[in-house]
């Protein structure tokens, strides 16, 4: 393991453009839950799914707000803070890398240590559009009310995650960032949902270097020239100490 954390850092110091997604192993190091795992919400009622669909805010946008504020745990997110992954990638940046990440987490974390380059493939929960009008509300202004509602049109708000049935927006912008990689760093992610899982494949055919750091070997680790199992937390401050010995790190 050694050998492929100084391997990476060797890649991370030469490269000038890294492209970074992250996944929900990321965001459970700062006490969030993993959404998709075994004990994961969805596992615990499959009819989660169905509630946080397009249809069902259709259908009945009221009690769409009741079951998406309890699955989402909103009023908690803000008591969540950034963690070694969110630093490490930002300080990564101020040491005049260009990083660009392309993450499936909807909790905002990597924004708050001002990151400067975000994909948020999966949208946010911080944020909430009116679908009429498309005025722009905070997580503040949604705890406030029990159905937010647009101020200009009064149309229920819809929040800003890409719900069941929704179309992903940001995969040719994910794709356009790779396109322009040198070395593609996948963390925290089991590569199960589609389309993220085909980003790696997409960098393997551009003959990208990579290398994914995660809890447990996923179905994608062939497309990888590194794969490193463990827990982020840990082997996250491993590989700066890495960097430091190769690089002004």
């Amino acid at each position: 393991m050694k050998n492929q954390l100084k391997q990476t850092a060797e890649q991370l110091a030469q490269a000038r453009h890294v492209v970074v997604l992250t996944g929900a192993g990321v965001s459970t190091a700062s006490g969030i839950p993993d959404f998709r795992s075994n004990e994961g919400l969805w596992a615990q009622d499959f009819k989660r799914e169905d509630y946080m669909s397009v249809d069902y805010y259709n259908f009945d946008p009221v009690d769409f707000w009741i079951k998406y504020k309890e699955i989402f745990r909103l009023k908690l997110l803000q008591q969540y803070e950034p963690n070694v992954v969110h630093h490490f990638l930002k300080q990564l940046e101020t040491k005049g890398r260009r990083i660009s990440i392309i993450t499936q987490n909807v909790d905002g974390l990597h924004a708050q240590v001002n990151s400067s380059r975000v994909v948020e493939y999966h949208g946010s929960l911080n944020k909430a559009t009116c679908p009429h009008c498309q005025e722009a509300y905070t997580m503040e202004y949604v705890l406030a009310n029990d159905t937010p509602q647009c101020k200009e049109c009064n149309t229920v708000l819809k929040p800003n995650v890409v719900l069941f049935g929704d179309l992903i927006t940001a995969h040719d912008e994910a794709e356009a960032l790779i396109d322009e990689a040198d070395f593609l760093l996948v963390l925290g992610t089991s590569l199960q949902v589609t389309p993220f899982s085909f980003l790696p494949e997409y960098a393997s055919s551009r003959n990208i270097a990579s290398t994914l750091i995660n809890k447990e070997a996923t179905i994608k680790d062939r497309v990888f020239d590194q794969v490193i199992l463990g827990d982020l937390s840990e082997l996250i401050p491993k590989l700066q100490t890495e960097l430091k010995n190769v690089s002004s790190f």
